[in-house]
C-alpha cells in the first residue's frame, strides 16, 4: 500500500482545476441536502484524479468516524489552502456551510479562469521566442560557419556586420558551454533568492516596476487580494482573520507587508483603508471604495465589485498584451533576417559583382 501511495504521489500531481470541479460538485451535492459522507463517497467515485480520490476517502472515512470537515481538511494542508479550510471552518460554524461551499466553488472558477487566460495568452509569445532562440543558436553553429568561411577565404575586406556575424557564431562553438552555465546560473540564483525573505521582496518589488508587465501583475495581487477577503467575509470570518489569510493567498511580499501593517491598525481601532491610503502600490479608487464599504456594513459587495472591475480590466491589458505581441515577434524576425542578408549576402553579391 505505501508503495502504491508513492507511484500516486509521483504520477497523480492534484491540480487547481482538480479542487475547483471538487468544489463544485461538492457544493452542489450539500445544496440539493445529500449527506455529507453520502456526498464525499459520490465524489470518490466521480474524481478522476488518482491522488484526490484516496484523499476525499480519506476524509470521508473520518467525517464518518465524528471528524469535522474542516478538522480533516487541516490534515492536509499540501492539498487544501489555509484560505479553502478556513472558509469551510466558518460555513460549519456559523451553520452556513452550503453558502459557504457555493462562494468557495464560485470564487475558485473564477480564479481559476483568469489564471488559465493569463497562462494561455503567454504560451505563444513564450513558444515562438524559445523557437527563435533555438533556430538562431543552431543556426550560429551550424549553417553561418559554412557560409562566412567562403567569405573569409577571399581575403577582401568583410563589412562589420559580417565580421560582428562571424564573431558571434566562433563565440557560440567555442564556448556554448558558458551560455548553459551562465543560463544554469541566474535560474539558481533566483530559487536562491525566492528561498529567503528579502530576496522574495526585491523579486516582488522587481514584478511589480516591470514596463507593462507590472501593471497586470498589480491588478492580478489586487483580485487576489479583494476576491479572497470577500469569499472569506462572505463565509463568516473575522475581518482580522480575513486580512491575514488574504496575506498569504495574495504570494507577493510587499502587498503582505501592507496587509499585515493593516491588521494592527484595525486591532487598534482604526479603519481597514488607513495604510492603503498612503500606498503607492493601491489604487487610490481601492482605498476610497473599501472606506465606504467599511462606513456602510457593506465591505463584501464593495470588494465584490472592486473584483470584478479589475478581472475585466486584467482581461483588458492580457488582450492588448497579445495584439502588441505579434507585431513585435515579427519587427524581431524581420530584423534577423535583415541582419543575415546584411553580413552574408550582401559581401557575397558584392563579390560576384567585382568580378
Amino acid at each position: 500500500e505505501e508503495g502504491l501511495m508513492t507511484q500516486i504521489d509521483i504520477f497523480s500531481r492534484i491540480k487547481p482545476k482538480d479542487l475547483v470541479i471538487f468544489s463544485r460538485q461538492f457544493a452542489v451535492m450539500i445544496s440539493a441536502n445529500v449527506a455529507m459522507v453520502q456526498s464525499l463517497r459520490i465524489l470518490v467515485d466521480q474524481t478522476d484524479n488518482l491522488k484526490l480520490k484516496m484523499v476525499i476517502s480519506e476524509i470521508a472515512d473520518e467525517v464518518d468516524s465524528g471528524s469535522r470537515l474542516s478538522d480533516s481538511l487541516s490534515k492536509r494542508p499540501k492539498v487544501f489552502s489555509h484560505f479553502y479550510i478556513s472558509v469551510i471552518k466558518a460555513g460549519e460554524t456559523s451553520g452556513r456551510l452550503e453558502e459557504s461551499l457555493n462562494y468557495l466553488a464560485d470564487e475558485s472558477e473564477k480564479d481559476y479562469d483568469m489564471m488559465s487566460k493569463i497562462k494561455g495568452a503567454m504560451i505563444y509569445p513564450i513558444f515562438v521566442l524559445f523557437g527563435l532562440s533555438v533556430v538562431g543558436a543552431a543556426m550560429m553553429i551550424f549553417v553561418v560557419p559554412k557560409l562566412t568561411n567562403i567569405l573569409t577565404e577571399t581575403g577582401a575586406e568583410l563589412p562589420f556586420a559580417t565580421r560582428l556575424l562571424i564573431g558571434t557564431s566562433d563565440f557560440f562553438q567555442s564556448f556554448w558551454w558558458v551560455l548553459i552555465i551562465l543560463a544554469a546560473s541566474v535560474f539558481a540564483g533566483f530559487k536562491f533568492l525566492s528561498r529567503t525573505e528579502e530576496g522574495r521582496k526585491s523579486l516582488d518589488y522587481v514584478k511589480l516596476k516591470l514596463p507593462v508587465f507590472g501593471k497586470l501583475f498589480q491588478r492580478i495581487y489586487l483580485v487576489r487580494f479583494t476576491r479572497s477577503m470577500h469569499t472569506l467575509i462572505v463565509g463568516g470570518v473575522t475581518i482580522t482573520e480575513g486580512l491575514r489569510i488574504a496575506g498569504e493567498v495574495v504570494s507577493n511580499e510587499i502587498y503582505k507587508e501592507l496587509i499585515e501593517k493593516t491588521i494592527k491598525e484595525v486591532e487598534e481601532g482604526n479603519s481597514i483603508s488607513s495604510v492603503f491610503v498612503n500606498s503607492k502600490e493601491i489604487p487610490k479608487m481601492v482605498s476610497q471604495m473599501m472606506s465606504i464599504g467599511e462606513k456602510t456594513g457593506k465591505l463584501d459587495i464593495v470588494l465584490a465589485r472592486i473584483t470584478d472591475f479589475y478581472a475585466r480590466e486584467i482581461n483588458n491589458i492580457v488582450a492588448n498584451l497579445m495584439g502588441l505581441m505579434e507585431p513585435i515577434i515579427m519587427v524581431v524576425m524581420g530584423l534577423a533576417v535583415g541582419v543575415m542578408v546584411a553580413a552574408i549576402i550582401l559581401p557575397m553579391y558584392n563579390m560576384a559583382s567585382n568580378v
